[in-house]
């Protein structure tokens, strides 16, 4: 018995260590750093989500998303293997690179598990699980840093189009 008379087997936490099946966290967030499912909780290390990630890249490009960014996180956290960061130029840009991005990965057969914030226009959330994208009006993206706040993850080498860059003076 803890120090609170309670026994501990209605708590939430005490549940998740000893019954997995209890655990509320998404599968892929369970997986062991080998990719197997002990829980241990340690980042991943396979590579599952680079090639929807690369080809959610694609798509975004394709409706001129700007400053792609793809970072490898599976060292640093275990929700999602890679982060795609993309740009658009304005509200409804966001709202059409990440509706882009959907749709095409949807006719491909991947759906996104969520998504949030796509009709706000200053910034998109698709989550698909192994990759997660963000979209972003530019200068939103400049205020949060998200990049800065990856600063430990390793940059995928990704090549975009002269016109996916932004000027210094354009923002």
């Amino acid at each position: 018995m803890s120090k609170d008379g309670k026994d501990g087997k209605d708590d939430p936490a005490r549940q998740r260590e000893t019954d997995p099946d209890r655990d509320p966290r998404p599968a892929r967030a369970r997986l062991g750093a080998g990719g197997d499912s002990s829980g241990d909780g340690a980042p991943r290390a396979d590579d599952a989500g680079l090639a929807g990630a690369l080809r959610a890249l694609e798509l975004g490009l394709g409706k001129k998303g700007l400053e792609p960014v793809l970072l490898d996180v599976r060292g640093l956290c275990t929700y999602c293997n890679y982060q795609l960061v993309l740009s658009g130029r304005s509200d409804r840009q966001v709202e059409a690179i990440s509706e882009g991005i959907v749709v095409g990965l949807k006719q491909e057969g991947v759906r996104a598990l969520s998504t949030e914030g796509k009709k706000s226009g200053q910034w998109a959330l698709l989550d698909f699980g192994d990759f997660v994208v963000h979209v972003f009006h530019h200068p939103a993206r400049e205020h949060y840093d998200l990049e800065g706040l990856w600063v430990d993850a390793p940059r995928v080498p990704i090549e975009g189009p002269a016109d996916a860059r932004v000027q210094a003076d354009e923002y």
